[in-house]
C-alpha cells in the first residue's frame, strides 16, 4: 500500500493552478532501529533533559532554543518567534523561473518527493505543467517552506509525475577548488588508460537498483533471529589483513583484464 502524503498545496505556473499532494520519495521505514534498555530489567531507558549546571531535570515547557553570544551566555528564541518565519510559501510551489535540465548540478539535490494531482480536476493542468517541461528539457525552481525552514526546490518531470528536490542551502556544499584544484594535471601512462578502458568495458552492465543491499541489515536481522529462537549467533570470521606489499599498477591491471576475461569464458 502506498505510504499517504506528508504534504498537500497547489503547484502553480503563472495562471495555471492545481492541488498537489507531496510524498518523500525515499524512507527509512526498513531499517533496523535498536531501543536502548535497562541490562538488568530489561525496562526501556527514557531521554531527559537536564539543567547542565544544577543537574536537575527540565520539563518540556522549561525547555528553549538558544543561540550562543558568548561563552555561557545565549540569545533566547521562543517557537512563536520561529514559527512567525514561515513565510507564505507554505502551501503554494509557484514555479517562476525555469532552468536547462542539465544546468543544475546534483551536489545541489538534498531530497527528493513524489509530486502527484490531489484532485482529478486539475489533473489536465497538472500534465500540461509536466510535459511542457519535458518538451523544453527544463526544470522549475520555487521556494517552499519545508521541515521548518524556507527551502529553494526544484521540480522535474519524472514518468506520469513529477519529482521536487528540497535543494541545499548554499553554505551547506564546499567550494570544489578548495579540494579538486589541489589534484595534479599531469597526464596519466598511455598504457595504463588503455588497459583501465579494457577493465570498463569488461565489467560495464546496465543499472540495477538490486545493487544496493545493505549487507550490515542482513545480518543484523538474521542475528536478530537467531536471538527469537534462543540461538547464540554465529561468529563473524575475522578479516583477513590487508595485504602490505604494494603491486605494479600495470601488472595488477593486466591480471584484472585476465581475471574478467577468464570469468566471461566460463559464463
Amino acid at each position: 500500500m502506498a505510504p499517504r502524503s506528508f504534504w498537500k498545496g497547489y503547484l502553480k505556473l503563472s495562471l495555471v493552478t492545481c492541488p498537489v499532494a507531496m510524498t518523500p520519495a525515499t524512507t527509512e521505514g526498513e531499517k533496523v532501529r535498536f531501543h536502548i534498555l535497562n541490562r538488568h530489567t530489561g525496562n526501556r531507558v527514557v531521554s531527559q533533559y537536564v539543567d547542565a549546571v544544577s543537574g536537575a531535570p527540565i520539563g518540556e515547557d522549561d525547555a528553549a532554543k538558544g543561540y550562543p553570544r558568548s561563552e555561557d551566555d545565549y540569545v533566547l528564541l521562543e517557537d512563536e518567534e520561529l514559527d512567525a518565519l514561515s513565510l507564505e510559501s507554505t502551501r503554494t510551489i509557484d514555479i517562476e523561473t525555469f532552468a536547462p535540465a542539465a544546468s543544475v548540478d546534483w551536489i545541489w539535490f538534498d531530497k527528493p518527493h513524489y509530486l502527484a494531482p490531489d484532485d482529478p480536476i486539475g489533473v489536465e493542468a497538472f500534465s500540461v505543467i509536466r510535459d511542457a517541461m519535458k518538451a523544453t528539457k527544463t526544470v522549475g525552481l520555487s521556494r517552499l517552506v519545508m521541515y521548518r525552514r524556507e527551502r529553494a526546490v526544484m521540480v522535474e518531470p519524472r514518468d506520469k509525475g513529477l519529482v521536487l528536490w528540497t535543494l541545499r542551502f548554499a553554505d551547506q556544499v564546499r567550494d570544489p577548488k578548495d579540494y579538486l584544484d589541489k589534484i595534479g594535471a599531469e597526464a596519466p601512462n598511455a598504457k595504463a588508460l588503455t588497459l583501465i578502458s579494457k577493465l570498463i568495458e569488461e565489467r560495464k552492465s546496465h543499472w540495477d537498483p538490486a545493487m544496493l543491499h545493505d549487507p550490515v541489515q542482513a545480518q543484523l536481522l538474521d542475528i536478530i533471529s537467531g536471538k527469537k529462537k534462543e540461538r547464540a549467533p554465529a561468529r563473524k570470521k575475522p578479516a583477513s589483513a590487508a595485504p602490505s606489499n604494494v603491486v605494479n599498477i600495470m601488472d595488477a591491471l593486466r591480471k584484472s583484464i585476465d581475471t574478467e576475461k577468464r570469468g566471461a569464458k566460463r559464463r
